[in-house]
């Protein structure tokens, strides 16, 4: 760090997390409630509450530190309500329909149900404009593009109030020519619109998740723009020595300009931080292979990394859009705290996907809610803190809480509020087990062989309940836990990616030499953009990647290398890396099949300093700590136990608990099942195992000391 603060910003559902590092290893974790309609009031209040506690303004903060770092859900959040710019297509004629037709058929899941209803389209049909024009699959043209067509559709945007204005041709990553010549048009015609160009924002053959990737970046484009300035500005009044930086879904830091350019890179930018703080929290045990869950007011994500990488996925379908671009695989769905419970037409329980969300929020916020949520669940099982969350910011009305379950689940199904609870509970735990094995088991993961990470204000109170339901041993809870993704975020670097299209078949001095050169002019633009933004040559760093397949094949598989001089005998090692991914995900290969490479891709990333790592002194044992009991219940028999709780604030390094026990973090609850024993490691990580485990490693433990 080169100044005195580094602050992390992370906006979520409910809550938006503030992370406050000083040069000196100090990290304090900070919440204030989201607020969805003013994204930047958040900010206000969460450096409100900072000042309050800590007694520093938020000039004193900004205008100190070396990097103010905002991950924001603002993009997610117009995708999701579908209240992002009106927007424009110019599409080659005879082709303004491919983002309706697909590939030809409905998601995953949904390929055979007639009563599927098709995915909101982003550009109605009125607003999407053919121009005759036509490149062929070898780059040559075939028709020249018909420029009175382009302002034909420029003066119809104008008449309809289009605000964004996305290009996409046929092949035009093989001849970008015909598309560049339209946006001169558009520019000249709507200097103020925002313009999104398929080739240039996703040079990648495919056309359909091309014209797609650019619609929802000119949707967003808008949105983004408006928040990136209003950040901006506010942090320039504060006297910001450096711009604030923009955590993007590809896991790295982007500037302001380039977020509002690329918006697209921004969708899932809060989740997708998780990975390089699990990275940073395993690193003192050389823990590579990390599940991490995060568990908030609205969602539950979950994202793995693997030999110290995370999962990248690129032509996805999110929120039911094809998006090419990286993005850090997150899974989400919605299982959070304000998760509401209900009960089908079959008669049976079930949580969510509705949210109470923060307003009105769980019934226990005494906020207006009335339906039973998660929160309400956790409280009435004794697990949570009836004084209150946040250090008694939030205080937690238990009547309420019980009075939404009993009315809304128990009375219906004949059972007390306790059972109610509990199946509650052990409902939304499912349903989070079986996202967590869709981004492991599914992808040829076992997830017994990972550690289990902690993230989000609510997961912690689950954490030991879905780690035994995946057979997981072993568990880290960071004492920022709850603010993990902010923290992730002032870990991170600068990233940026570079793509290029390629048909080429494995084979030849040719092919090698074309790849070669491709990659070099990639990693050459990204550097030379790295060094504007001021980082030198030894900061900078290159991972590369390529879309290959076997010659015959429709879909194709990432393989990523380390940067090499890429020469004919070279091609063997792409062959064999790919040879082992393809077997990895589909469990066989084909090692005397012909390979071909589609896509090209390289990761540009300018190392940042890193803050230095969080301790804590020496303990004076659990006991110190013990705050008294509560009643709470770990079975659906319904029968209280008496179970000592822990003020987290108190425990230091190497204090341990055994379950059955809670530990209360000011913005967190660790519950701790029977079976497992937490001990608090002195880099502020608490490390939980099941109780065979744990004795097992305090014997070798002992076993090393003495000798």
């Amino acid at each position: 760090m080169q100044n005195q603060y580094r602050l992390g910003i992370d906006a979520g559902g409910t809550f938006t997390d503030f992370i406050l590092a000083d040069r000196k290893g100090g990290v304090r974790i900070f919440k204030a409630l989201s607020t969805p309609n003013d994204p930047t009031a958040a900010i206000r209040n969460g450096l409100k509450v900072i000042e309050e506690e800590t007694g520093l303004t938020p000039q004193q903060i900004v205008s100190n530190a070396d990097l103010c770092i905002n991950g924001t859900t603002v993009g997610l959040n117009a995708l999701i309500t579908h209240n992002g710019a009106k927007t424009g297509l110019i599409a080659t004629a005879g082709h303004e329909d491919s983002i309706e037709i697909r590939l030809g058929h409905k998601e995953d899941g949904y390929r055979y149900d007639p009563e599927y209803p098709p995915a909101t389209m982003l550009v109605p049909r009125y607003l999407r404009r053919g121009v005759r024009e036509r490149v062929i699959s070898t780059g040559a043209v075939h028709t020249p593009l018909h420029e009175e067509d382009v302002r034909e559709a420029c003066r119809h945007f104008i008449r309809e109030g289009v605000e964004s204005v996305a290009i996409s041709f046929v092949w035009s990553v093989l001849h970008p020519e015909h598309e560049a010549r339209a946006a001169e048009i558009v520019r000249e015609m709507m200097p103020h619109v925002r313009l999104t160009v398929g080739s240039q924002l996703y040079p990648q053959v495919r056309e359909y998740t091309r014209t797609s990737t650019a619609i929802v970046n000119a949707y967003l484009a808008p949105i983004l723009q408006r928040y990136v300035e209003a950040v901006d500005k506010y942090f320039q009044s504060l006297g910001a020595r450096h711009p604030v930086r923009y955590f993007q879904s590809n896991g790295g830091l982007a500037l302001g300009h380039v977020v509002s350019d690329q918006s697209v890179y921004a969708i899932n930018s809060g989740p997708a931080s998780a990975p390089q703080a699990a990275l940073w929290l395993g690193e003192p045990w050389g823990m590579k292979d990390i599940i991490t869950v995060d568990m908030g007011g609205t969602s539950f994500d979950i994202t793995l990394t693997r030999d110290g990488r995370a999962n990248v996925s690129k032509n996805i379908d999110f929120l039911r859009y094809r998006i090419g671009i990286p993005m850090i695989q997150v899974e989400t769905l919605g299982a959070g705290g304000g998760s509401i419970g209900w009960i089908d037409s079959m008669g049976l329980m079930q949580m969510g996907p509705q949210s109470a969300g923060s307003e009105p929020g769980p019934a226990c916020y005494d906020q207006g809610g009335e339906k039973p949520t998660t929160t309400d669940a956790n409280l009435v099982l004794g697990y949570l803190n009836p004084d209150g969350l946040v250090g008694g910011r939030l205080p937690l009305n238990v009547e309420k809480a019980r009075r939404a379950i009993k009315t809304h689940l128990a009375d219906p199904l004949g059972i007390s509020v306790e059972k109610a609870a509990f199946g509650m509970f052990t409902i939304v735990n499912n349903n989070m087990v079986n996202a967590i094995r869709r981004v492991s088991v599914e992808r040829g993961y076992d997830p017994r062989d990972f550690v289990l990470n902690c993230a989000g204000g609510a997961t912690a109170a689950h954490i030991t309940a879905l780690a035994r339901e995946m057979g997981i041993r072993k568990v880290l809870i960071s004492k920022l836990a709850s603010g993990l993704c902010a923290f992730g975020q002032i870990l991170s670097d600068v990233k940026y990616n570079y793509m290029a299209p390629v048909a080429a078949r494995l084979e030849g001095a040719e092919a090698a030499a074309r790849l070669n050169t491709l990659f070099n002019s990639l990693e050459a633009r990204g550097r030379g953009d790295l060094q504007a933004d001021g980082f030198t040559e030894d900061r900078i760093s290159v991972r590369r990647s390529l879309d290959m397949r076997y010659v015959g094949q429709v879909h194709e598989c990432t393989v990523d290398i380390e940067p090499f001089d890429v020469t004919e005998e070279a091609l063997e090692r792409l062959k064999a890396a790919f040879h082992a991914r393809h077997e990895e995900l589909y469990t066989y290969a084909e090692p005397h099949s012909a390979v071909e490479v589609v896509n090209v891709e390289s990761a540009i990333t300018g190392a940042v300093d890193k803050p230095g790592r969080m301790t804590v002194a020496r303990g004076n044992g659990a006991h110190a700590a013990l705050k008294g009991t509560r009643e709470m219940f770990f079975s659906a028999d319904g029968i209280a136990h008496e179970t000592p709780v822990y003020d987290g604030a108190l425990l230091g390094a190497g204090d341990r608990i055994s379950g059955p026990a809670v530990i209360q973090e000011v913005t967190t609850t660790i519950v701790i099942e029977p079976g497992w024993v937490a001990e608090l490691d002195p880099t502020a990580v608490y490390v939980l195992t099941l109780a065979g485990d744990a004795i097992q490693s305090q014997g070798e433990a002992r076993v090393a000391e003495m000798a």
